[in-house]
């Protein structure tokens, strides 16, 4: 039997052939998913392509390297969630580019034809080619990296036991924190808590007052898309936990063990989690043109990528610029699932030839959550924290996870979290080694 070929000669991925329109969708985040579960009944085949066979909830990842969740808690296998969706497929590779003349895409295990493509490809760490950093600091965009995490975090807590050299010791007993938005401030928050209630416990021959949280942030606020009352709140909650929080202050260097900042203040850690930026993740062969500085996709009001016809981008990929929004949307989840629920319609009302609707974003507010009773929330001119604000944060996240089973196991992992004071998942399965996240 010959080999399925196409497009100069290159091995076909072997998927279906039909009448229907194949709708090609790269990436299943929040709006990858979202536009392939609101497809299932219409008149396409869908082809779903991730480089991993799992949704990642991340905004919970935090949670994953600070020990309070297990990886398998927020993540769920693709083939999983769309079980009994007839025309789906999903194919376990990496698209290395894309042949817009001749409608295909190149992966890493064949080439793919589609009618319509839509780029869901989500961001990555933006380390702004600051010396040092992509080598020696810690992101936290993946599963992989959580964990990586994790085993940093309880790796250097080991080697403090075996140094006698004092400064050596509080540079692994010192963490930092680079990003005040929501990643970087419920991070250091996590770290806090670790701090009080379960590391000397684990650790009695370590002095912990020596122990510092250090949140950095380039800008002169934290948690900037917020109100002021909310961002005065998420300082005070931090100092209330132990963080020390430097704004206006830049991070310029860092070679492992010394962090160079702006200022000329000296700062030795051996833990440098960086959560200040994200760019787009880009696939080869797209125009130039219609790359934003941030390694965004530009975008018309259907999410359609300018100058295609049958090419989109949706959630953080694409930027859509509007008066309300000259940057682009917000690089959040609700973005991408307000984007890939308009999309899936359409879509269809392209196949159909009938008008289409823009995008136009219904905001129902954001929150975040810096430790136990304390957390943020806004809705419209709606404001408010504490205890409340930190139940709500949980029902809402909760209720978003993919899964019954995630969402039982992860309730239950904050009940025993908040009524014993501890974590439980304090494990180094895989030892961390530089170079790993790579």
């Amino acid at each position: 039997m010959q080999p399925l070929r196409s497009n100069a000669g290159h091995m076909k991925i072997n998927i279906p052939e039909v009448k229907q329109p194949r709708v090609v969708i790269i990436g299943c985040g929040f709006g990858g998913l979202e536009l392939a579960k609101r497809l299932a009944h219409a008149p396409v085949q869908v082809v779903l392509i991730d480089k991993n066979n799992y949704h990642t909830f991340q905004p919970l990842l935090y949670q994953v390297s600070t020990s309070g969740l297990e990886a398998d808690s927020i993540v769920y296998p693709i083939r999983k969630i769309f079980k009994g969706q007839n025309n789906f497929h999903y194919r376990w590779c990496e698209v290395q580019k894309i042949n817009s003349e001749q409608k295909y895409l190149e992966t890493n295990i064949g080439n793919c034809n589609y009618d319509y493509l839509v780029i869901a490809t989500g961001t990555t760490t933006n380390f702004f080619n600051i010396e040092g950093l992509e080598e020696k600091s810690m992101p936290m965009k993946s599963v992989v990296e959580a964990l990586n995490l994790r085993s940093l975090i309880l790796q250097n807590l080991e080697k403090a036991l075996l140094v006698t050299d004092i400064n050596e010791r509080d540079a692994l007993m010192n963490f930092v924190i680079v990003g005040g938005g929501p990643t970087g401030v419920e991070l250091a928050g996590a770290i806090c808590e670790l701090k009080k209630h379960v590391l000397p416990n684990d650790y009695p021959e370590l002095d912990f007052r020596r122990m510092r949280i250090i949140l950095i942030e380039s800008g002169d606020t934290l948690l900037a898309s917020m109100c002021e009352t909310n961002r005065k709140k998420a300082v005070q909650y931090l100092h209330d936990l132990g963080t020390e929080v430097w704004l206006n202050t830049k991070v310029t260097k860092y070679d492992g063990l010394n962090v160079t900042l702006g200022s000329g203040k000296p700062l030795q850690t051996s833990n440098l989690m960086w959560a200040a930026g994200v760019k787009g993740q880009i696939i080869e062969g797209i125009n130039p043109d219609v790359i934003t500085p941030a390694k965004r996709l530009l975008v018309d009001e259907i999410n359609r990528v300018k100058g295609y016809e049958n090419i989109f981008a949706i959630g953080d990929v694409g930027c859509m610029m509007t008066e309300k929004y000259p940057r682009g949307h917000p690089q959040v989840a609700p973005v991408a699932i307000q984007q890939g629920h308009l999309l899936a319609q359409n879509i269809v009302s392209l196949i159909n030839k009938q008008a289409t609707k823009p995008f136009d974003y219904f905001d129902k507010g954001s929150m975040a959550t810096v430790g136990r009773n304390k957390a943020l929330v806004e809705v419209g001119k709606i404001n408010f924290g504490g205890f409340f604000g930190w139940v709500t944060w949980l029902f809402v996240h909760l209720m978003s996870l993919v899964g019954f089973r995630n969402r039982v196991m992860t309730l239950f992992n904050w009940i025993w979290n908040y009524v014993s004071y501890d974590r439980n998942i304090r494990l180094i399965i895989r030892p961390y080694k530089a170079g790993d996240n790579k």
